[in-house]
């Protein structure tokens, strides 16, 4: 995970939502469309044929709804614009489908930074006010986080580590793996964590401040990779972890794992992303 670092300041966001618990609606009527044809397509009844596999890094309970399941066939196709408007049209039985379309596509497809950066926000002002109303909720905790770091990298890792948002990332990803310990994404996103954190104020810092260490790092991805082996996602943020923890003497691996993931089969459109950006990777 490359850091871009943008002159602006990280968000003070509460844990509240910002509208006495109504969360502010999301506007998709600017978003741009996927940039890829070749994915797969999904309805209503090959969404919850297949729902364990779609959902092996999260485990979430499968949709309640036809009218949910049908959302969630919109964002598994790719239409990360129409899912948001049907999830939202649920009410509360969507926001967790309003959380993870707007997050991935803010980090995926859209091409505006200052509009990326708003959509992480909102993400995590939402999530942030589900998950201080049912602090069980491994969902809102985990798109909180998401949305978080991903804010974070955008701005600077280091200025994010600064102003405390480190320890509330970390906080709530162990907690995730407490409740939940098969949620593979915890582990990947927790590994990535303790990697950035070594990497921007070395190893001895991070062990004193944040509590990070390089070996913690390789287990949660090691046991990432082992609840849910063909995550394109987990392949490539262990690849990423190496080179940043080990440097050139650990090319050779990270090259095999983002080989791996640019070998998958994408089995819906996010994955369609993320096998992408790992042939990307191979060519840089």
């Amino acid at each position: 995970m490359q850091e871009r670092t943008i002159t602006m300041q990280l968000p003070q966001i509460s844990p509240h939502s910002p509208a006495g618990g109504t969360p502010a609606a999301v506007e998709t009527h600017a978003w741009v469309a996927l940039p890829f044809t070749d994915v797969p397509r999904f309805d209503t009844e090959s969404v919850r044929a297949r729902w364990a596999r779609l959902h092996a890094g999260q485990g979430a309970p499968p949709p309640a709804s036809d009218a949910l399941a049908r959302a969630w066939a919109s964002y598994h196709n790719g239409d990360f614009a129409r899912a948001v408007t049907e999830a939202q049209a649920l009410g509360d039985a969507g926001q967790g489908l309003v959380n993870q379309a707007t997050a991935i596509y803010a980090n995926y497809v859209e091409p505006r930074e200052s509009v990326r950066l708003a959509l992480f926000r909102q993400v995590a002002e939402r999530a942030g006010a589900q998950a201080a109303a049912a602090p069980d909720d491994c969902q809102a905790l985990y798109w909180q986080a998401y949305a978080l770091g991903r804010y974070a990298q955008a701005v600077s890792v280091a200025r994010a580590l600064a102003q405390g948002l480190g320890n509330r990332l970390k906080d709530a990803l162990e907690r995730i793996i407490a409740l939940q310990p098969r949620h593979a994404d915890a582990h990947f996103a927790l590994g990535a964590f303790h990697a950035e954190v070594i990497d921007k104020v070395g190893p001895l810092v991070g062990r004193m401040t944040y509590g990070v260490r390089a070996d913690t790092a390789r287990a949660l991805f090691a046991r990432g990779l082992e609840l849910h082996p063909d995550s394109p996602t987990g392949l490539i943020e262990h690849a990423r972890a190496l080179l940043v923890l080990e440097g050139d003497e650990r090319l050779a691996e990270a090259t095999r794992l983002y080989e791996r993931a640019a070998a998958l089969e994408p089995q819906d459109a996010r994955e369609r992303l993320d096998v992408e950006l790992a042939r990307a990777g191979l060519k840089d």
